[in-house]
C-alpha cells in the first residue's frame, strides 16, 4: 500500500500538537506529568501526522507514474484493498475495504497505484460517502477510461464505541461513472467483488 510511516517529522508541527494533545489530557481529567503519559502527547502527534499525511500527497501524480498506453478495453478490478481513515465529524477511525474497477480507454495504471490512491484519499480527515467519490475522480481525470466503479465498505468507530454503539454495523457506499451506469456492467462488477475465491 501507499502508507507508510513518516522518516521525518516537521519540528514545529510535532512541538505545537504535543502541547494541545498535553492540555487536553490535563482537561480530561489526567496527569500528563505521570510515568505513563509523559511522552503519549508527542507519540499521538507523531501518529496524527502518519495518518494525516495524505494532505501532502498527490493522487494524480501517484496515477501518472505507472501509465501505460495498452489498447485493453476489459474490466480491471482491484478489490479488498484495505483502508483507514477518520471521521472527520468525531475523529475516530473507520476502517474496511475498498473494491475499484475501470474500463481502460487505451491507457492503463500501475495495480498498486490503485491501492495508493486509497490511501492518499483516506488518510485525511473524511466521511466515507466523499472518500468513495474523491477516488472515483482521481482515477477517471487521470486515465480517462470509459468507466470507473468504486465501492466501500467499512465499519465507523463513531457508531461503535459511542452514540447508538452497533458494534455489527458496516457502511456501503458506491460511486459509478460512464460504462458502470450501465445495468449489465455494475452488475458484472458487483458479482465479481462478491465472489469468492475457491
Amino acid at each position: 500500500m501507499g502508507y507508510k510511516k513518516i522518516d521525518q517529522y516537521d519540528e514545529e508541527v510535532t512541538t505545537a500538537l504535543s502541547n494541545n494533545y498535553k492540555k487536553a489530557l490535563s482537561l480530561l481529567g489526567e496527569d500528563p506529568e505521570r510515568e505513563g503519559l509523559i511522552k503519549t502527547p508527542e507519540r499521538v502527534a507523531k501518529a496524527m501526522q502518519d495518518m494525516m499525511q495524505g494532505y501532502n500527497q498527490d493522487a494524480h501524480a501517484i496515477l501518472n507514474s505507472a501509465k501505460f498506453h495498452e489498447e485493453v478495453s476489459e474490466m480491471i478490478i482491484v478489490k479488498d484493498i484495505e483502508l483507514y481513515s477518520m471521521c472527520e465529524h468525531h475523529m475516530l477511525p473507520f476502517f474496511g475495504k475498498a473494491h475499484i474497477a475501470y474500463i481502460p480507454n487505451g491507457w492503463i495504471t500501475g495495480l498498486s497505484k490503485i491501492a495508493r490512491v486509497v490511501d492518499v484519499f483516506s488518510r485525511r480527515l473524511q466521511v466515507q460517502e466523499r472518500l468513495t467519490t474523491h477516488i472515483l475522480h482521481a482515477i477517471k481525470d487521470t486515465l480517462n477510461p470509459l468507466g470507473v466503479a468504486v465501492v466501500i465498505e467499512a465499519q465507523h468507530l463513531c457508531m461503535m464505541m459511542r452514540g447508538v454503539q452497533k458494534q455489527n454495523s458496516v457502511t456501503t457506499t458506491s460511486a459509478f461513472d460512464g460504462e458502470f451506469q450501465k445495468n449489465s456492467t455494475r452488475s458484472e462488477f458487483l458479482k465479481l467483488i462478491s465472489a469468492k475465491l475457491s
